[in-house]
């Protein structure tokens, strides 16, 4: 019986991404492509793995017990590339991608670029701006900038500098001691302590906007919209801006810096591991001054 790991990582992707077109979307390759390659499988073993409808297919049982069966393959499959590139790294200019927050990319990483080139790289860095959480397993980025500690035994995470939070309205705006319109974080990155903090001290109900984007808060808060919940280090780069002072302080954000285990050695990506980790102690650092 001969079986092409690729079919076997297209059914994986299926499985995971429940459609064709999103397992064609992330294996990169067109949906008439990956359609072929399981009508291939199919033959291959005898067997229906996916029922086509018109509105999209779904896995038979065989197709989502063969994809169980298949995933470690597809990881190991995985591994290998990586080791590859890895090595291939030693000798090429490979870019390195590093995926985070819009904040993190466009306030913290992104204004420093130019450190990063003045310490000698010499490959292509791509910044990637993310809602969702990518695969570093699944070589979707290299580097990963996270606010929830992930989890995965296959990476290298390590506790970057606490970002502090503070309420900050339009000095022509919200000037209340106990803002009445507050601009805070949504739950796209997970549980927000944040809100428990409001509760504690009995503004929860004055919360009117939501939103995963911190440009978003700053640009609200500065035209006047309420009191927005923002990094001390971003908000006080604006004079227009005033914190408020609420009796307390709202937890502080901890971001995680990953890598994978077999990229950690690779040159470029740990020059720009190092990169990243100083780019948020100097934010820290001009949080105090």
């Amino acid at each position: 019986m001969a079986l092409d790991p690729r079919e076997l990582d297209d059914l994986v992707a299926i499985a995971k991404t429940g459609s064709l077109s999103a397992a064609a979307k992330k294996r990169g390759v067109a949906v008439s492509t990956i359609s072929r390659r399981i009508e291939t499988l199919e033959t291959n073993l005898h067997l229906r793995l996916i029922d086509r409808f018109t509105r999209g297919a779904q896995l038979t049982r065989a197709g989502s017990e063969i994809a169980a069966a298949a995933e470690p393959l597809s990881a190991q499959i995985d591994r290998v590339r990586r080791v590859a590139e890895a090595l291939q790294g030693e000798l090429a200019e490979l870019p390195v991608r590093v995926t985070a927050t819009e904040f993190v990319i466009s306030d913290v990483l992104a204004p420093r670029l130019d450190r990063l080139w003045a310490a000698g790289a010499h490959f292509p860095v791509h910044l990637q701006s993310e809602a969702a959480v990518v695969s570093l397993a699944g070589r979707e980025a290299d580097i990963a900038v996270r606010m929830i500690r992930p989890e995965g035994a296959s990476l290298v995470i390590q506790k970057l500098p606490a970002l502090h939070l503070g309420l900050f309205a339009c000095r022509n705006g919200e000037r209340l001691p106990a803002p009445e319109r507050l601009l805070v974080y949504d739950d796209s990155y997970g549980r927000l302590p944040e809100l428990d903090w409001l509760d504690s001290i009995g503004l929860r109900k004055n919360v009117v906007m939501r939103t995963a984007s911190t440009r978003s808060l700053l640009t609200a808060a500065r035209s006047g919209a309420g009191a927005a919940l923002l990094p001390k280090a971003i908000a006080r780069r604006y004079p227009d801006l005033i914190q408020i002072d609420v009796g307390s302080s709202p937890p502080s954000r901890t971001p995680w810096l990953t890598v994978h285990r077999d990229l950690q050695r690779q040159p470029s990506v740990r020059q720009v591991h190092k990169w990243v980790r100083n780019c948020f102690a100097s934010l820290v650092s001009a949080e105090q001054n």
